[in-house]
């Protein structure tokens, strides 16, 4: 696997990110998706995200093996206590191998670049707690390459790092945080285009996590330079059928959920964090690829 020459290539990638403790108060987030709590007003936040996706069964018999390894990039800017804009740049390194295939096919580049925003419409606060809700929604532009090929003709489209269509999504999430503990809660929509004759199926999801803290077991008058917080997250996820030439991809799409143990360690400015999803339930569509599990780590800080 081609990771650590993609890793070369990473370091030249400004590290961002979509989440972390704002200035003047500490929090936890969620690891594999958005949060309501807010961005301070004319700072930046940074996330740099490593996500190594490992292949699951082949329901065809085929020996197929899918493995996709992505540093995600991304920066966030408050630009009011309401309001949070975020940019997101992934680079991709992907390997298809089959037992019928001497050498496997692969792919490594930028891949296409997403830009939204998010509104929160409604706080609540109290002492040591805070309930907050929050829209948001945005586009994916087509800025990966979708026309790369190899010795054995196109690529197919789930080997491409772009995939040059425009794509839309929305949601909601909702944020309940307290000293000692944070809980959110999303569902989201991504509404897919059409490139080359290919349309990704539409996508689903509802999200939940939950962060507590482990350590210190009591906050005192006592100065705490950081926090450790263990993570629990789900993660149901339902894709349409993809479409070629219009016509139903009938081994594409289905339903799977993950849940995702792990650790987080806060601070004033930064957090590291990791976690591992795990599939739980799958049902894909005929013999559509199952999935394996997933690690991410990273870190994130703001300024």
């Amino acid at each position: 696997m081609p990771i650590f020459r993609s890793l070369v290539k990473f370091k030249f990638l400004g590290l961002a990110g979509l989440l972390a403790v704002v200035a003047t108060a500490l929090q936890a987030a969620p690891v594999t998706f958005n949060t309501a709590l807010p961005v301070a007003e004319g700072e930046f936040i940074n996330r740099e995200l490593l996500v190594l996706a490992r292949p699951g069964d082949d329901p065809g018999g085929l020996g197929r093996n899918m493995e996709v390894n992505t540093l995600v990039s991304v920066l966030a800017y408050g630009v009011n206590s309401k309001l949070a804009l975020f940019g997101i740049l992934p680079y991709v390194d992907k390997e298809l191998s089959m037992g019928s295939m001497p050498t496997g096919r692969g792919n490594d580049g930028f891949g296409d670049f997403t830009l939204f925003g998010r509104f929160t419409f409604f706080q609540q606060d109290a002492p040591g707690r805070t309930l907050r809700v929050a829209v948001f929604g945005g586009t994916r532009a087509p800025t990966g390459e979708d026309d790369e090929f190899d010795n054995l003709g196109r690529l197919p489209p789930p080997l491409q790092t772009g995939t040059g269509t425009w794509d839309g999504f929305g949601g909601v999430v909702v944020t309940r945080q307290s000293l000692d503990y944070e809980l959110d809660g999303q569902i989201a929509y991504r509404n897919n285009g059409k490139a080359n004759g290919f349309e990704a199926g539409d996508e689903w999801r509802l999200d939940g996590s939950l962060q507590y803290r482990l350590w210190p077991g009591s906050l005192t008058t006592t100065a705490i330079s950081g926090f450790l917080y263990g993570v629990l997250e789900a993660n149901l996820v339902y894709r349409d059928r993809n479409k070629i030439l219009g016509q139903d991809e009938a081994n594409s799409g289905g339903t799977i959920l993950f849940l995702a143990p792990g650790l987080q360690y806060v601070t004033r400015r930064w957090i590291v964090e990791a976690v591992v999803q795990y599939p739980v339930i799958q049902n894909p569509h005929g013999t559509a690829l199952e999935n394996g599990y997933v690690v991410r780590t990273g870190f994130r800080w703001n300024f």
